[in-house]
């Protein structure tokens, strides 16, 4: 069985778990803003950079998914567990459903294009009906080969909720209810929605730089929110480009953090744009396209 046909065998199934999870930490997110403090309010913004750049925007996206660097494997390990307290699933979940997406932009398989069901399908509904994240094992060795022949990785992705639950136990002791109100539900939801809008945003609104042959935008807004990720067109225009943005002004805090990687020796092999090579390689891959 393809992917089309499992997430369709699977389209009329509700993840029910998801939805109930996700409607506590809302209402404990906005729970947390009656208990502001400075002090919860800095821990909450320094989880929200350690989940959703280093985690997301570096572990999960950049290197897992579309291996644009090289980094020791203490280290590879050490961004997956921040990803994995983002709660956006396991690292070898999330790889799977974005390569899918960058097989199948916008067409039938990509799990959440907003082209036919809109920006509201792509931006959340998407993880409540259907497969979701959940693909069967047939489909992650498929689209996850090199994770699923990782140990440490198929261990990983099937405790992905652990550390969060010991991170809210010692943000408890820290600072009790409060900080865990916002370094746990508000700062999840926040990423949540910053990331999200990856997935809908930046296919709706925003520039082209390049002719990709589907609807991929570059969305400063986004960008700013989710520390360079928001300059989609240029991502899929070189999926394996570690960086993002392409100019002075496309700011990408991912890009500047692997510069800065780098410069220590964490961080080796970076493949990176040639914009006019990128330009010329869209261009013909449309026209064949037609």
């Amino acid at each position: 069985m393809n992917v089309v046909e499992y997430r369709r065998e699977n389209e009329n199934k509700t993840q029910w778990f998801t939805i109930g999870a996700m409607i506590v930490y809302h209402i404990l997110a906005v729970a947390a803003l009656f208990t502001f403090s400075w002090q919860n309010f800095a821990v909450a913004a320094l989880l929200w950079w350690l989940t959703g750049s280093l985690g997301i925007g570096l572990g999960f996206h950049r290197l897992l998914t579309h291996k644009g660097f090289k980094v020791p494997k203490w280290l590879e390990y050490t961004l997956t567990l921040l990803g994995m307290l983002s709660l956006q699933s396991g690292a070898i979940a999330w790889v799977t459903s974005h390569r899918m997406h960058h097989l199948f932009t916008d067409a039938d398989g990509d799990p959440h294009s907003p082209r036919e069901k809109g920006f509201l399908w792509s931006h959340i509904v998407w993880l409540f009906k259907g497969s979701a994240q959940e693909n069967d094992e047939a489909t992650c060795r498929k689209y996850a080969p090199d994770l699923m022949k990782d140990k440490a990785h198929v261990f990983l992705n099937k405790y992905f909720m652990v550390p969060t639950a010991i991170l809210g136990l010692i943000l408890l002791a820290v600072g009790g209810f409060p900080m865990v109100f916002w370094g746990i539900f508000l700062r999840t939801v926040w990423g949540w929605h910053c990331t999200f809008l990856v997935n809908s945003a930046t296919h709706l609104w925003g520039t082209r730089r390049f002719e990709t042959g589907e609807d991929s935008r570059n969305n400063g807004l986004v960008a700013l929110l989710t520390f360079g990720e928001g300059w989609h067109n240029n991502h899929h225009a070189n999926p394996v480009s570690a960086r993002h943005g392409l100019t002075w002004y496309e700011i990408d805090i991912n890009w500047i953090t692997l510069k800065l990687l780098e410069a220590m020796g964490l961080v080796t092999q970076m493949k990176e744009h040639n914009i006019e090579k990128t330009r010329v390689k869209t261009l013909r891959k449309t026209a064949e396209a037609k």
